[in-house]
């Protein structure tokens, strides 16, 4: 019986294995770098997320080359995010900076960033606002990953759980709801 138990595990453990390299190879995490922005050329599709209310913090903005391989996708419903496509890198960068500095009184500065692909090549950008830590703790609010799954930059945006939990007021209920 215990011999049976162990075989089990072990198979378990090997489906699981296996099953979890296979995700790996099928969605890639891709990582970011700083960048200036007099390093942005070319034409972009503009993706601004967010600013759906005022002092909205799940606001940010990103610039997805176009003409290459990647299409850059949040992962959030459509009313969450707005696309702007066809612009020169000035104006997509114009339009970000102005899109993440409008939305929340707590605006400090912004950051821009490259998104790299697998082989380190700029797939697009970031322009991530940061804030006054002294409105939410800190002042980099967002946790923002990529994911390459055949071409497709799959970005999840999520708030830090510490500003996120400030926000719901602690106990999970949020702040504005009368709990």
């Amino acid at each position: 019986m215990r011999k049976n138990l162990i075989v089990s595990i072990c198979i378990l453990i090997g489906v699981s294995l296996i099953v979890g390299a296979g995700t790996d190879a099928i969605a890639q995490p891709l990582r970011t770098e700083l960048v200036n922005a007099s390093d942005v050329t070319g034409t972009f599709t503009l993706i601004l997320h967010g600013g759906n209310y005022f002092n909205d913090v799940h606001t940010i903005a990103f610039l997805d080359s176009e003409g290459d391989q990647y299409t850059f996708e949040p992962y959030a419903p459509e009313f969450e995010y707005r696309l702007v496509k066809g612009l020169s890198a000035k104006e997509a960068l114009d339009k970000a900076q102005h899109f993440v500095s409008t939305i929340d009184n707590c605006f400090w500065r912004s950051q821009l960033s490259r998104v790299l692909d697998q082989n380190s090549k700029t797939i697009g950008y970031e322009l991530k606002p940061f804030y006054n830590p002294l409105c939410y703790g800190l002042s980099d609010v967002l946790d923002v990953s990529y994911r390459n799954k055949d071409g497709k930059v799959v970005i999840r945006i999520r708030l830090n759980p510490v500003v996120e939990k400030q926000l719901l007021g602690g106990d999970g209920s949020s702040r504005d709801s009368g709990n």
